[in-house]
């Protein structure tokens, strides 16, 4: 019973590829400046009214689906975070529903516990340290423009972008989040995505593409890589690659976050060291459960439960919502319906 409630706690929630074609943008407090007079929402959806963002932050979230807020995490907590992480690597610390990744291009390796072969740690709700992210006051104040003040952590991410090999294995396709998450409504959900360093082009910072978050969500599939693809790294069917797109260059404790339909993902890794990040999804505990049978969403929830039937006996007549209720966690507020 006890592997079958930690195999439940597991899922994937992925990041995407950039190219090299657009133009680099800066972390600022606020982003992009945007004209008040190209701007006549006929009121505010995807922000809730608060005393934290200025009017100008909440423009621009309203119309581009991202915000980045300078140096919002401490160097201090950026260090623990990092020392938990190797810790992790070293297998000095285990837990349950923690599911450790690699890089496609070292799969067939022989594993050594270390930094250098773990790409990613996904749903660390069970590590104390690591979880603390999710409950950063700095992090929840801004959470709850978004997402009201009953908030749920519904996934978790640390990020270890390493070299690329050369095949370009480390990039990520274009996607949008909410592929991943059977719940609703999209507008009550938004990442908090924390630079762990300079993240930069070189590195393979995140790339957007702003305003895509008011569009619907799109099919997603496997890219046709030649290098090969990081299992459940979809990216969207038909996708563009010339597309305008920002390229978001942050620094240590920069914070970004964005709406689950916004269009990203992150360039390929061209330096020689590694790109860290942490991350954690947020949900108001308002949002309700959707069935994505029938659905561009039921191609995810297949594979996943696949993928858990064969490795942990998952049962294969469950679904993605049941992958979710075992392991979304309340941070602040009440409980309502997830």
């Amino acid at each position: 019973m006890e592997q079958n409630r930690a195999a439940l706690r597991l899922r994937t929630v992925l990041g995407h590829l950039g190219r090299t074609s657009a133009r680099a943008y800066t972390a600022h407090p606020t982003t992009w400046a945007v004209s008040s007079t190209s701007f006549h929402p006929p009121q505010f959806q995807y922000t809730l009214d608060n005393d934290v963002l200025s009017l100008e932050q909440r423009k621009f979230y309203e119309e581009n689906g991202f915000l980045v807020i300078k140096n919002l995490v401490s160097d201090d907590d950026i260090t623990r975070f990092r020392n938990q992480f190797q810790r992790i690597c070293k297998q000095e610390v285990k837990h349950e529903g923690m599911m450790i990744m690699r890089d496609v291009s070292t799969e067939k390796s022989k594993f050594i516990p270390s930094e250098e072969l773990i790409t990613k740690v996904q749903n660390f709700h069970q590590d104390e340290e690591l979880f603390r992210y999710c409950t950063l006051p700095e992090i929840l104040k801004y959470v709850e423009c978004f997402t009201g003040p009953n908030i749920m952590v519904v996934h978790t991410m640390m990020i270890n972008k390493p070299p690329d090999s050369g095949k370009k294995t480390t990039r990520h396709p274009f996607h949008q989040d909410l592929h991943y998450f059977p719940f609703r409504p999209s507008n009550r959900i938004v990442a908090a995505w924390t630079a762990m360093e300079q993240v930069n082009r070189n590195n393979g910072c995140l790339s957007v593409l702003p305003g895509t978050h008011k569009g619907c969500l799109k099919p997603h599939s496997y890219p046709q890589w030649e290098g090969g693809v990081n299992i459940m790294y979809y990216g969207i069917e038909g996708y563009d690659e010339n597309s305008p797109r920002v390229h978001l260059e942050m620094e240590k404790g920069d914070t970004v976050f964005f709406h689950p339909l916004l269009i990203h993902g992150s360039g390929w890794n061209k330096s020689q060291g590694y790109r860290k990040a942490i991350s954690c999804h947020f949900a108001s505990a308002d949002c309700h459960y959707i069935d994505v049978k029938g659905t561009s969403q039921e191609s995810f929830e297949k594979d996943i439960l696949e993928t858990l039937h064969k490795v942990y006996g998952f049962p294969e007549d469950a679904s993605l919502k049941d992958i979710y209720r075992l392991n979304v966690q309340l941070v602040k507020g009440e409980r309502i319906n997830l």
